[in-house]
């Protein structure tokens, strides 16, 4: 049986990234003699510059439950047939974090060198990214929640990661990234009682504790840090540059739900946005579609070496000069996407 893998497609230059998913997924597959069936949702999930082009505050509001409504169902139908992934493009923050927190969603990446790595778990399922508001005339009031049993299983869904990143012990030292001083107390109470109950050692520190000890210090060999997304959204890129030598613009990662309605589905996304400046204009940079289609095809069909084999035609790419313009490079998303494909060769081909 061939696997299935999703498709959720955002407006922005979310239709112009698909087809290089497509094209890409497919070359991979037809490299490998593998099949893979694509099953796409129907609805183009609005981004934020979509939304706002025309509507009022209610209309934005309607279009944003109406999106997150939609890709929620889609999700739980996806992981409810039996399909381990879906690669989606950019869609509008509020609606996407709607969705994170109905499916308890947590963000990973490995960012470094496998020796030294920084294991990045990034809390989507809780806290001020996710709620609800209330309008009145003249303010809005966003509610939102921190629970235990969220908590709890965020940092399981963790130690777990960790322990397969690092098969002979897991990770040497675990921090949380959290306002807790802005919580009675309460979240503190939590994290001590699940590291006791998994048998590690959590340290649980202030973001700007977190961000002075990474300047002085970098992290340690084998850190993971689980942190809010208060914080980690707006560190991701930085220590993506500053650990990993990497641009958000080339790397895609992974969203792994962990409510029982949608566990064990994998959603890939670009970390860069839906861009809708570019839309439509054939600049946008495809390198994080490029490497989501990869990793999907590796880890959820059996086309082992693909990552490997990508990460080479990209090298090659890079020799070449072939680039677009974000990356100080004068092609074409179709151009570069072309010179990709005659790059590929399989990696059984190309080992010395």
């Amino acid at each position: 049986m061939e696997p299935v893998i999703g498709l959720a497609v955002g407006q922005g230059t979310g239709p112009e990234l698909a087809a290089v998913f497509e094209r890409v997924l497919n070359r991979i597959a037809d490299t490998y003699s593998v099949g893979i069936d694509l099953t796409r949702s129907e609805r183009l999930y609005h981004s934020y510059s979509s939304l706002k082009a025309g509507a009022g505050v209610e209309r934005i509001r309607e279009l944003t439950r109406q999106d997150a409504d939609h890709y929620a169902e889609f999700c739980r139908t996806r992981a409810a047939l039996g399909v381990p992934a879906v690669f989606r493009t950019a869609i509008n923050a509020q609606s996407l974090y709607l969705v994170r927190q109905r499916l308890r969603a947590v963000k990973v990446d490995v960012i470094g060198p496998p020796e030294t790595s920084l294991l990045l778990v990034r809390d989507e399922a809780q806290g001020f990214y996710t709620g609800e508001n209330t309008h009145s005339p003249d303010s809005l009031v966003r509610t939102m929640a921190f629970s235990r049993e969220i908590t709890e299983q965020i940092i399981a869904f963790a130690v777990r990661r960790a322990r397969q990143e690092w098969p002979d012990g897991g990770a040497e030292r675990i921090i949380m990234a959290y306002k807790f001083h802005l919580l009675d107390g309460a979240l503190d109470a939590w994290v001590a009682e699940s590291a006791a109950r998994h048998g590690v050692e959590i340290d649980l520190f202030q973001p700007d504790t977190v961000n002075r000890n990474l300047i002085e210090y970098g992290p340690r060999p084998r850190t993971m840090i689980i942190a809010g997304n208060e914080w980690a959204d707006i560190m991701h890129v930085v220590l993506l540059d500053r650990f990993g030598s990497e641009r958000q613009e080339n790397r895609c990662t992974e969203n792994v739900y962990l409510h029982p309605d949608a566990a064990g589905l994998v959603e890939y996304q670009t970390v860069h946005g839906s861009a809708d400046d570019l839309a439509g204009k054939d600049t946008v940079n495809p390198v994080a579609t490029v490497r989501a289609a990869a990793a999907i095809a590796e880890r959820h069909a059996g086309c082992a070496g693909a990552v490997r084999m990508v990460e080479r035609g990209l090298e090659t790419l890079g020799r070449q000069g072939v680039a677009t313009p974000d990356l100080g490079g004068r092609h074409s998303t179709t151009a570069v996407v072309e010179a990709l494909l005659d790059a590929l060769e399989p990696v059984a081909l190309a080992e010395p």
